[in-house]
């Protein structure tokens, strides 16, 4: 087998495992799923990822975690240095994503692999997915913009707001969910009082 078609093959792999451990999780995800949606033997998807199913899910969070960090920083250079334009980068970089089901993942997903890899995996979503939304925050606080003492709290809290919207279902949708994003977080700048 050439190297093209052998990476070729892991890629398709990796794809699926990562779409399928987005919808359902890794608990509800069997490597025979993984190897339908690719469609190859169950065995041979050991000649691709041979630590099994767990490697496969640590691979895959990894990368898309990367992917999401990689996002987000490039989101966030292009958009204009004030908070309402670098939140609205994150809701549009986030939203343009599959959900990352940080919910999920930390009561569910976690706790079903080795403690060291469920531990690298958390850092490494807090550092990819939050780190850059508190950053913005941290930054728009010393500019004067926000006067929030918890800029923890308010910058994860915008990234489950946000990341949130994709639970809706699109029958109930009435507008976008970018132009709900951009009505949260000027909400959340705004407040809601009268």
């Amino acid at each position: 087998m050439s190297e093209s078609i052998h990476s070729e093959a892991r890629e398709r792999v990796l794809e699926a495992a990562e779409r399928l451990f987005a919808e359902k999780g890794y608990k509800a995800v069997t490597l025979r799923d993984i190897a339908l949606a690719v469609g190859i033997r169950h065995a041979s998807l050991y000649h691709h990822v041979p630590g099994g199913k767990e490697e496969l899910f640590v691979e895959v969070t990894e990368r898309n975690l990367k992917r999401h960090a990689d996002g987000l920083q490039q989101a966030l250079a292009s958009a204009e240095v004030n908070v309402r334009a670098q939140l609205q980068a994150v809701a549009q970089w986030l939203l343009s994503q599959p959900p990352m089901d940080l919910i999920r993942m930390t009561h569910s997903d976690m706790p079903a692999v080795a403690p060291k890899q469920a531990q690298r995996l958390m850092t490494l979503a807090y550092a990819s997915l939050l780190e850059p939304v508190v950053g913005v925050m941290q930054e728009a606080q010393a500019r004067g913009e926000i006067k929030h003492p918890d800029v923890g709290l308010v910058g994860s809290g915008m990234v489950g707001l946000i990341e949130s919207l994709h639970a809706i279902p699109e029958q109930y949708l009435t507008k976008s969910r970018l132009q709900m994003a951009y009505e949260l977080i000027d909400v959340m700048l705004h407040g809601i009082a009268i």
